[in-house]
């Protein structure tokens, strides 16, 4: 069930691909062997109101949150955090280093008492590769 979920003030549109920076982050969270591929769902949205630090027009922002199930260990946890900043930061370097930017990442436990959830996903997926008669 891990969600990728990245927050970008819109006036960074105009400099970053952000279709490209949400399939490098998906394809980032399916290389991670503590993330099921058949549960990582990864959206982003614009915020167009925003206001940031001393509120200057071209301050920008990207905020990922990787929300996920409990049950990972520690490190399995901070090597997931560190190879999706690795790959946010990676991505829009050519922005952060001629514009105010700020980058984060945190992720999320959710508790299994206080979720719920219905998918069949993983079942087409499994179809998806069954060889065709």
């Amino acid at each position: 069930m891990p969600h990728l979920i990245i927050e970008y003030s819109e006036n960074l549109e105009a400099a970053i691909d952000m279709n490209g920076l949400v399939t490098v982050m998906h394809d980032t969270a399916v290389g991670l062997d503590s993330l099921p591929t058949g549960g990582i769902r990864t959206r982003s949205v614009a915020r167009k109101v925003f206001r940031i630090a001393d509120g200057h027009p071209d301050n920008g922002f990207i905020s990922v949150v990787l929300r996920i199930a409990k049950g990972r260990s520690d490190d399995e946890k901070k090597a997931a955090g560190e190879a999706l900043f690795a790959a946010l930061a990676g991505y829009v370097q050519s922005v952060f280093d001629k514009s105010a930017l700020s980058l984060a990442l945190e992720i999320q436990e959710i508790d299994p008492d206080a979720r719920w959830k219905q998918s069949n996903i993983r079942d087409y997926m499994a179809r998806r590769r069954e060889p065709r008669a």
